[in-house]
């Protein structure tokens, strides 16, 4: 049989193919049909020619083809009982791209930021052959190649892809596919610095959390420390603290792995607490304050330091100081320094910590002596120095005051020269000294001032007893005065029986040894014949060294 058709058949319209043979056969068994087409959408219709011009036989179909009959083989079969002809005819059905889908590389494990991914848009099938691509990201176009390439993958890339493939007929388009990029990344709400107080979260994401496949777990960390680990995605505090301030990561993790996010910093600002205040004067000359003030807060406050009220020093906006005055400014601290010291600065000294979010004070009273004592060369001596204690007052010059002198509160002398000499000091000499400033203004004592006097040892005391009742015990017994302290060693010939420092412990159970300030005491149970002889009792310090011997009896 013969066929006649177009060469190619447009989807959605109805075509008509002609099968034929120049014969006709009729009464016996020989027939003419097609084979491979649809009944349900398809029309056949037969026509027989039988004249002069010709005779020929024509069966007719008429269908209307879809894209899945693209490359369908229709047959035109004649045939003869078992005996049979047939041509075939190959469907060219014209369609718009169908059966477009998104793949997805890699297709499996979690997508981390920085790797390659690669989109394809795969057509199942299209005549004409496509003839343009197109990529989406959630609605947006973003490509017009058959494959889209993602190279070091952006957290921002997440999202719903989908694809348009087009040829002459038309145009298919993809579902779309969610590319999931593992990213973890905080957020602090309201903001990563709030005030103390304020209800504050911050929240651990990673793109698409809430359409995630699988159940992820949020691990958090303050300063690198683990603090909690579950299903939660976000850390709550209901009124943050002062204490809560520091740095947060959280690592998420699901089937596939994990991904921890950049720490966040979480800074919480707060008030002035209540400052310290600290008043110290200088003792050695007394002519020396230091007022210091200390506070904490955050941001850091603007401190100032006030005497009954006149502003002094602050941290700000520098006031006009005195000759007197120094000031000494860091973060949220502030000192002050009043040099030659008097009456006139005692009073009340408040300090006043305030930053935007409040502020706090704090106050003290100071009273500052007239009288200041100053030793020379120093307070601390080797024996055999010249010393000259100085009283420094602010008595009234026009007429001679009167200097009154102490030790350890007993009064020494009085006289209007205002020194204290030692030529040659001695270790008796040491103690602390006052000295009291008198005029017609009235009158102002010193802070007490400790001299010392480093001396060598001198002669050890060393005594011996022996007690017979209830047993015989032998005591030994040296002490001596020396500054600063001496190391006491006792001996018997050539033996070591105790000391006070860097010394084993006694060999001899019966021997027990008691250790104090330039003592040391030795007790000898059951004392035997062998226990007699001389003992030799040796003192040292950095100063010098002297010893001292008693002939112990049984």
């Amino acid at each position: 049989p013969s066929v006649t058709s177009s060469e190619e058949q447009t989807e959605g319209q109805r075509s008509t193919l002609e099968c034929s043979t120049p014969y006709f056969c009729p009464g016996g068994d020989t027939a003419l049909h097609w084979e491979g087409y649809d009944p349900q959408v398809s029309q056949v219709s037969s026509h027989v020619q039988l004249d002069t011009s010709g005779v020929s036989h024509q069966v007719t179909l008429t269908s209307s083809f879809t894209w899945k009959d693209h490359s369908k083989k229709l047959l035109c079969v004649v045939s003869d009982g078992s005996k049979r002809a047939s041509t075939e005819v190959v469907l060219r059905v014209r369609h718009a791209p169908k059966d477009t889908q998104v793949s997805l590389s890699p297709s499996s494990g979690n997508i981390d930021v920085g790797d390659t991914v690669t989109l394809s848009c795969e057509v199942g099938s299209s005549h004409p052959p496509v003839s343009g691509y197109h990529w989406y990201k959630d609605g947006v176009a973003v490509g017009t190649e058959r494959v889209l390439a993602l190279h070091g993958v952006r957290r921002k890339d997440h999202g719903r892809y989908h694809c348009k493939a087009q040829n002459a007929l038309g145009t298919g388009v993809s579902p779309p596919v969610t590319l999931r990029v593992f990213s973890a990344e905080i957020s602090a709400s309201p903001a990563a610095e709030v005030l103390e107080g304020t209800a504050t979260t911050l929240s651990c994401d990673v793109p698409g959390r809430e359409g995630h496949p699988e159940e992820l777990t949020y691990t958090w960390f303050k300063n690198s420390a683990w603090l909690k680990e579950g299903p939660a995605h976000t850390l709550l505090f209901p009124a943050v603290a002062a204490g809560d301030a520091g740095y947060y990561s959280c690592q998420v993790t699901n089937s596939q792995g994990s991904d921890t996010a950049q720490a966040i910093s979480l800074s919480v600002t707060y008030p002035p607490r209540i400052p310290t205040l600290t008043l110290f004067q200088e003792t050695q000359g007394g002519r020396l304050v230091i007022v210091r003030c200390t506070v904490d807060s955050h941001p850091p406050a603007t401190l100032a330091i006030n005497r009954d009220g006149t502003v002094l020093a602050t941290s700000g906006a520098q006031v006009a100081l005195g000759q007197r005055l120094g000031v000494t400014a860091s973060r949220n601290s502030l000192r002050l320094e009043i040099r030659d010291a008097g009456p006139q600065d005692s009073g009340k000294y408040g300090c006043t910590a305030s930053n935007v979010h409040g502020n706090a004070s704090a106050t003290k009273v100071l009273v500052t002596r007239a009288a200041g004592l100053l030793i020379q060369p120093s307070a601390e001596v080797t024996e055999g120095t010249a010393v000259t204690l100085t009283c420094v007052g602010t008595g009234d010059m026009e007429e001679k005051p009167l200097y009154t002198w102490y030790r350890n509160s007993r009064r020494l002398q009085e006289s209007s020269f205002p020194t204290l000499e030692f030529p040659s000091v001695r270790g008796d000499d040491a103690g602390a000294f006052q000295c009291q400033v008198r005029s017609r203004n009235g009158s102002d004592t010193s802070e007490a001032v400790p001299l010392r006097v480093l001396y060598p040892p001198r002669q050890p005391v060393l005594s011996s007893f022996l007690q017979s009742q209830g047993g015989r015990l032998g005591i030994i017994q040296c002490s001596v005065e020396s500054d600063p302290e001496s190391s006491l060693t006792l001996r018997r010939g050539d033996d070591a029986i105790a000391c006070t420092q860097g010394c084993p412990q006694a060999t001899s159970p019966r021997v027990h040894v008691t250790r104090s300030y330039n003592s040391l005491r030795v007790e000898i149970r059951d004392v035997v014949v062998e226990d007699e002889g001389i003992y030799l009792c040796q003192a040292g310090n950095s100063q010098g060294s002297a010893s001292a011997t008693v002939d112990f009896k049984a």
